[in-house]
């Protein structure tokens, strides 16, 4: 049972990372790819019916790794305080900016919330790459499963690292140029005219990026976490995860070239499963490693709740999942198409 949990909570983060990662991007490209007002109200057009309950994945992971794995609930949220706080701030800023942008009809008032929206959406991007890079990079745990980190130290990786380093930091760098490219290929599927124009060359820079990127992390990543390497070996059938990245990558190209807008969008969400999946394959059984003592880290074993509970959860979780998935399935069917400026931009 404590395998089955860590794969679905493996695969709702990686649902939220493709679902809200889209609406993150767009933040991305409204501050940087944008000209003028008209631009921006369409982004958020493309958004408003999807943006807050995309974020419904995130909170039902968070009660999911609450519930499956406590002793991970608790070391991460006591460890991470600091960024997690962060992360809250800028989770609010950016719902009050999409709220609050067209309660007055002020260009310094719209300005100004677009502004927080796109800002809070970069670093958003920023800090949950970062994240997973620490993750993945391990921190020191002792022999009760108790941490905390400085935000950051040397920006060098030692017994006792920042939770921002070269590593993490790099990490953070992919995420945002991935997301960024998400962005801009949902953006390139619900507009049209020059702003979609302007996002396919978008997309072909950003594309170009991560690839790069996702190589140049990727032997880092074996550099420093041995646990990588050991798992790729030692279960070779694994490589079929970073083949989906790679191949998804080559799906996006091609269909940028043939403009095959929708085709291009699930090559983004391909790519994104593979990275997501490649990165807990590539750690299991740990959830949470530990870099100074290995011996310490928090694995799907003793991070899981009792076997009864976990037994017990999966009957309220089926039902709950099959509830949300059809009504993502209906909110998608019922604001699919284009997006236009024939009406001011709506949130909801």
């Amino acid at each position: 049972m404590e395998t089955i949990w860590f794969c679905l909570v493996a695969v709702m983060l990686t649902g939220y990372v493709i679902l809200d990662g889209f609406d993150l991007g767009a933040g991305i490209i409204s501050l940087f790819a944008s000209k003028n007002s008209e631009e921006r109200n369409l982004i958020l057009k493309s958004i408003g019916p999807f943006w807050d309950g995309n974020e419904v994945w995130l909170l039902a992971s968070g009660g999911v790794l609450f519930f499956a794995f406590p002793v991970l609930y608790a070391a991460s949220f006591s460890g991470f305080y600091l960024p997690l706080m962060m992360v809250l701030w800028l989770l609010m800023g950016r719902g009050i900016a999409i709220e609050f942008r067209n309660h007055l009809e002020s260009p310094m008032w719209i300005v100004l919330w677009d502004r927080v929206f796109g800002i809070a959406s970069a670093l958003l991007a920023i800090f949950f790459g970062a994240a997973l890079g620490n993750v993945i990079r391990g921190v020191p745990l002792d022999e009760e499963g108790v941490f905390f980190l400085p935000l950051w130290t040397t920006f060098r990786i030692t017994e006792i690292p920042g939770i921002l380093d070269w590593y993490t930091v790099s990490v953070g760098v992919l995420a945002f140029i991935t997301l960024a490219l998400h962005g801009a290929l949902w953006l390139n599927l619900k507009t049209s005219g020059e702003l979609q124009r302007k996002m396919q060359r978008v997309s072909q820079l950003t594309l170009l990026l991560t690839a790069v990127l996702t190589l140049v992390i990727t032997a880092m990543t074996f550099s420093i976490q041995p646990l990588a390497w050991q798992s790729f070996t030692e279960r070779p059938w694994g490589a079929i995860f970073p083949l989906i990245a790679l191949g998804s990558l080559a799906l996006i190209f091609v269909s940028l070239r043939a403009k095959n807008e929708e085709r291009a969008f699930l090559g983004s969400c391909g790519f994104i499963l593979g990275m997501m999946t490649s990165a807990t394959f590539s750690l299991f059984p740990y959830v949470l490693p530990s870099n100074g003592t290995p011996q310490n880290g928090l694995t799907v074993y003793n991070a899981a709740a009792p076997e009864y509970g976990l037994k017990v959860g999966m009957i309220w979780w089926i039902p709950g999942m099959l509830l949300a998935t059809g009504y993502f399935f209906f909110l998608y069917r019922r604001f699919a198409g284009k997006v236009n400026n024939d009406e001011p931009a709506s949130v909801h």
